[in-house]
Order: C-alpha cells, then structure tokens, then sequence
C-alpha cells in the first residue's frame, strides 16, 4: 500500500468514527462480532470510479454507509441490546458489500426523494448513509407542506413517517391524496413497525411498503430508484 493510500485509508477511518452516534458500538461490533466485519474494515483499499462526472472511492463509500446505517441501529431504544445493535451493523456490512456498486452510486447521485417527517431528526443517520451515495433530499414536516413540494418538484421517492399530529395515518393521509390526483411517486412508510399486517395495509394503499428498520429502508430505496433507472 501507498503512503497515498494509507492516508486515504485514515480518512475514510476518520470520517467513519465521526459519523457514528456511539464510537463505542463500533468497537463492540468489531471485538465481538467480528471476524467479517473486521476483514470489511480493514479492506478499504481505494477502487477509483470513473464516469457520469465524478471521482469516487467505493471503498469509502461502503464504509460511510455502514457506519451511518450502524449508527441508525445505536439510536435509543429500550428494546435494543447491544448483541442486536451489533447484528444489525453485520447485516448493513453484507448489504452494502452486496448493493452498493458503480451503478447504483451512478443512480442515486441522481436522485431526490422527498422525506416527510415532523422530527426530521429522527432519520439523521438514515439519511447520512443515503447522501454518502449521492441521494439528494428535500424534507417537509408536514402533509400540507409535502403537497405542495410535490406541487412543485418531480421526487424519485417519497419516505414518510405515519402519525403527525394532529393526524395519527397521516402517512396514509397523504399517501392517499396522491394517489387519488394520479401521482404515482414510489412511496415508502418509515414508521415504528413492519408487523407483516401493516406491511400488506401500506401496500393495500399503493406504498411499496412499511418498515422501521434502517437497513430495510435503506435496500427498499435503492430498489426503487434502481428500478427508475
């Protein structure tokens, strides 16, 4: 390896450590479960990508996206032990060393998804992982102010969380309106369940679908936006 290319590996290093919510759940994960996810860490070699105008490392990439996705999984939840936080970083690593590809980045640095939420806070990490492949996003907080976003620009997908207040299915609430006026934008529920019957109730309303897990929403996205390209 190069003197270039151990400096770039201690950047890729550092911005990986910066983005994570609990620097500590990282080396739980490494220390314990972590044959895999150390060979992933330890790998980030730099593999140049040439085309639609730009210059990337996937490595680093891949390596922003886990640790994002990883911090989304450390968020503060009473249910969550630290072996399941520790699962789900293992579970990104094998989605983005499965998904994240020159094609992929290629379709997502062109696209714009709407994310509707009145805490846009919530999904910080969510969408840290999607902006390091080139996802732009416009946030509403919300069912009147997405209306009239999506009055005004064309989205590749919309994410929405279910109840904002005073509506407790306003997810569906403008889920509905959309697709009542024939807007056919890909529309998926980020709320706090994927019991399988509120999947089949989101679906039944023209959502591709329903979930709370961040790795989930984050292969459910670039399929759609695949699927548009």
């Amino acid at each position: 390896m190069s003197i270039d290319d151990i400096v770039k590996l201690l950047d890729a290093i550092t911005k990986l450590l910066n983005v994570l919510i609990f620097p500590g759940v990282l080396l739980f994960v490494v220390i314990w479960f972590g044959r895999d996810l150390r060979e992933f860490f330890s790998s980030l070699g730099e593999l140049s990508l040439k085309g639609a105008g730009f210059e990337a490392s996937l490595k680093r990439k891949q390596a922003e996206v886990v640790a994002a996705l990883s911090a989304a999984a450390s968020k503060p939840d009473e249910d969550k032990t630290r072996e399941s936080i520790a699962k789900e970083a293992m579970i990104a690593a094998d989605i983005v060393a499965e998904v994240v590809t020159p094609r992929v980045i290629r379709r997502a640095s062109r696209s714009t998804v709407l994310w509707v939420d009145d805490n846009p806070d919530n999904n910080t990490y969510e969408r840290q992982a999607l902006e390091a492949l080139g996802v732009s996003f416009v946030l509403a907080t919300s069912t009147d102010e997405a209306l009239k976003k999506i009055s005004l620009q064309r989205f590749d997908a919309i994410i929405s969380d279910m109840g904002r207040p005073p509506d407790s299915r306003a997810g569906y609430t403008l889920l509905d309106k959309l697709r009542a006026n024939g807007n056919q934008t890909p529309f998926i529920i980020y709320a706090g369940s994927r019991n399988p019957e509120h999947v089949a109730e989101s679906r039944r309303h023209g959502a591709i679908g329903c979930t709370n897990n961040a790795n989930e929403l984050f292969e459910m996205l670039l399929f759609v936006l695949g699927r548009a390209g």
